[in-house]
């Protein structure tokens, strides 16, 4: 059985850069509602457990990034920047009149943190759900890189079908045994689209898989760390290994180095995808962050 939703969301679509973007919207009406911003290849719908998890009177607001859910698809491709554009778009049109509060997860919330240090009198306080960064590139990887985006455009590549939602479903609990299976539905359910042979295809674009021919400079995203003014919670899953593999530059020490006064937390029980595992303790620690920020 699927996930049933305790608090529905309301939908609309808004134009940003030329491109229509699903928003999710929770709770009152607001000129200032928190932004919630998913990583990759994920959606606005992973947000409804924690939307569900939050008192009624917040305000929340999720994005479809470009190309993935039910935004629409960029014929041009996928460029980090484009993010942060489209992010500041996203502010001018849904909280006008002040500094923002963002939450984000994983590349979410790489583009959260690294636009709060671009614009830091845009966000007033932002909760990072493990959106670490990348680890650090050499130049010496950038003949490999070049040569395998120009191979790709030759033959682009793809996202796998499935036999139907519950088969992605099954995939998803294994990868991930701290998943429930009834949020493994609902998720499998909101990421896919039917196939007229009755199968299911991913919604996001396959564009997203093409391999960025330019290096990840991680100095310069640590440059703009530097520069924030909001308040910063950084959250980890205690069981997640995305921190194990970026090494010291996932830790602790490499984050409170860049970014003064950052509160960390972690959840013991969780991984990397924790706002889908533990969406009760992590809107506690929202409310609470968010509540004093």
């Amino acid at each position: 059985m699927s996930y049933q939703p305790r608090r529905p969301a309301r939908q609309e679509m808004l134009r940003i850069r030329g491109l229509l973007h699903r928003v999710l919207r929770w709770g009152p009406e607001s000129d200032d509602p928190v932004l919630l911003l998913h990583g990759w290849a994920d959606s606005a719908d992973s947000f409804q457990f924690i939307a569900d998890e939050m008192a009624p009177q917040w305000a929340l607001a999720a994005l479809d990034w470009r190309g993935f859910g039910h935004s629409e698809w960029s014929p041009a491709g996928y460029w980090f920047p484009d993010y942060y554009a489209d992010l500041e778009v996203l502010l001018e049109q849904l909280c006008p009149a002040g500094a923002a509060r963002l939450v984000g997860h994983s590349m979410g919330g790489n583009i959260a943190m690294t636009y709060a240090g671009i614009r830091p009198e845009r966000v007033r306080s932002l909760v990072n759900l493990e959106g670490f960064g990348l680890p650090r590139t050499d130049p010496s990887q950038a003949p490999q890189r070049h040569a395998k985006w120009l191979d790709q455009l030759r033959e682009a590549p793809e996202f796998n079908d499935y036999t139907c939602a519950e088969d992605l479903a099954a995939r998803l609990i294994r990868r991930n045994p701290r998943l429930a299976k009834d949020r493994a539905s609902y998720i499998a359910s909101c990421w896919t689209r039917a196939l007229p042979d009755g199968g299911v295809r991913l919604r996001a674009d396959p564009a997203h898989r093409f391999v960025n021919p330019y290096s990840y400079r991680r100095e310069e995203m640590e440059a703009c760390w530097r520069q924030l003014t909001a308040s910063v919670l950084m959250v980890f899953g205690g069981k997640s290994d995305l921190a194990t593999r970026l090494g010291t530059e996932g830790g602790e020490a490499a984050f409170r180095a860049c970014i003064p006064g950052v509160r960390v937390e972690v959840l013991a029980d969780a991984g990397h995808m924790l706002h889908h595992e533990e969406p009760a303790a992590l809107a506690r620690l929202i409310e609470n962050f968010l509540g004093s920020a």
